[in-house]
């Protein structure tokens, strides 16, 4: 099938379009490189290198009619979208809003929207969240993904448009930048193999549910088979805290350099784990990765990628 994926040159959706294209499906990247990386891009897939609130980029999706719009691309830094909402709107809300009109037009059959399930739900009141959970989003970046949500479901129930939201957990793993609104997997790692000491906030005790990105990509190529229509969490319904990931890291590469502690940050979530029960029964999706294999894993390849 033909699949467009916006944002392949960014870290989850390049692996995804790898996936993709090992399929045999054919696969046309939408992405104006302000985050991406060249060296992401698989050469079999079609660079078009536009930004997704450009009228052009509707216009595109309407003349390659494509089966599927996987759609990743997107302003992820939580605290540019607190200093700049208008931004954060102008990428996440009124650039997707842009490319359903497309696929309105084109007749797509479905479209995959990588969603957050760790911004969508806010402040948890169960633990792990259900899909289910009140959505309170607590950051400009939230709402922007929760109103993608939205939209969808107004495509869906006006056009037709059939959708999958996966809302992703705290996704780690090879290509992940340890730069701007990184995770602290790559920040950590990116510390560690260059002698600097890691900084961890607050008592490191803050908890979060960190997910593989090749499960991530499983869970995209299991969505494409999907009959199902809504959103569907990606995580693995364990919690694990800062302090912890640190000392699988420092293990990974062999290095005991102890990290230091600085103050905690306003208004961080404490805690945040998904229940991955849906996608077991609509995707057939379970993650496969331990996380400390995937650490390992993360840790092999910044080894050899220093300057990423």
């Amino acid at each position: 099938m033909r699949i467009v994926v916006t944002g392949g040159a960014g870290f989850i959706a390049s692996n995804i379009t790898d996936a993709y294209l090992e399929r045999g499906h054919e696969v046309h990247i939408f992405d104006d490189l302000s985050t991406g990386q060249r060296q992401n891009l698989n050469p079999k897939a079609t660079l078009h290198e536009i930004d997704i609130a450009d009228g052009k980029s509707a216009k595109l999706i309407e003349q390659l009619k494509p089966d599927v719009l996987s759609h990743h691309a997107a302003q992820m830094d939580v605290r540019r979208s607190v200093a700049d909402p208008t931004f954060d709107a102008r990428v996440n809300i009124l650039g997707f809003i842009n490319l359903l009109e497309g696929c309105k037009n084109a007749g797509v059959k479905k479209v995959i929207f990588a969603s957050s399930g760790g911004a969508v739900y806010g402040e948890q009141e169960i633990f792990p969240a259900p899909e289910s959970h009140p959505t309170q989003p607590a950051s400009p970046y939230g709402v922007s993904k929760r109103t993608g949500e939205l939209y969808l479901s107004y495509y869906q129930q006006t056009f037709g448009l059939p959708y999958l939201a996966l809302r992703y957990a705290n996704v780690y793993g090879p290509r992940q930048s340890a730069h701007g609104e990184a995770g602290v997997v790559a920040i950590f790692l990116s510390m560690l193999l260059t002698g600097k000491t890691p900084v961890i906030n607050g008592d490191g005790k803050q908890s979060r549910d960190y997910v593989y990105v090749g499960d991530v990509v499983a869970a995209n190529v299991a969505a494409l088979a999907s009959d199902f229509i809504g959103p569907v969490n990606i995580g693995t319904g364990i919690e694990t805290d800062v302090v912890e990931i640190y000392n699988h890291l420092r293990d990974a590469v062999g290095i005991g350099l102890q990290a230091q502690h600085g103050p905690a940050k306003a208004g961080e979530q404490r805690r945040s784990c998904i229940d991955n029960r849906r996608a077991g029964e609509v995707l057939g999706w379970r993650p496969q990765v331990a996380l400390a294999d995937g650490l390992k894993r993360t840790a092999a390849y910044y080894r050899e990628n220093l300057t990423q």
